[in-house]
């Protein structure tokens, strides 16, 4: 069960991924067509800062839920790496749990903040401004579900989540 919902994980975070990166390509473009009508046809269209705003949030807050499950983000190892197994096993459950927990006041709060703000207007795109928070849920289920996993793993198979020390990465990097 463990390893479906793990593969599960892996096509989800794979799509986020993409949903991410179709944001920052439309963000990026947007950016271009704003700064060509300015300085060439010297007509700023209105819609375009809110609108590279608005992607922004989404790509940049999706994407950091996927790199829970992708695993990277930035953490240091050296501590635990040096600590028995025993210890360092306990610091991977503590992690996840404080992760999970994050995630779960993303959900909470998220969805507060897009119910509070839902009346409020984009004027230069007439959109609700809660558009520009739905990611924050969004991404605080999906932490949820990656670091969940993740510590379910690690209880039922210990050393699952365990990061390999770099001497050993190199090492198996020297066998290809």
């Amino acid at each position: 069960m463990l390893d479906h919902i793990t593969a599960f994980n892996a096509r989800l975070s794979q799509v986020i991924l993409w949903i991410a990166a179709a944001g920052l390509v439309a963000m990026t473009l947007i950016i271009g067509w704003q700064v060509y009508a300015r300085y060439v046809l010297n007509a700023s269209p209105s819609w375009s800062e809110q609108t590279a705003l608005l992607l922004m949030t989404w790509y940049a807050v999706l994407a950091a839920a996927a790199g829970f499950n992708e695993g990277f983000h930035i953490r240091i190892l050296a501590l635990q790496n040096a600590l028995p197994e025993k210890i360092a096993r306990l610091m991977r459950l503590m992690a996840e749990l404080v992760v999970i927990g994050c995630g779960f006041m993303m959900l909470i709060w998220g969805i507060e903040l897009t119910n509070i703000i839902s009346s409020h207007v984009i004027p230069s795109l007439g959109i609700s401004r809660s558009w520009a928070y739905v990611p924050l849920p969004l991404a605080g289920a999906a932490i949820i579900l990656f670091c969940s996993t993740r510590f379910v793993g690690e209880l039922l198979r210990p050393g699952w989540t365990a990061e390999k020390p770099i001497e050993e990465i190199l090492a198996d990097a020297g066998d290809l």
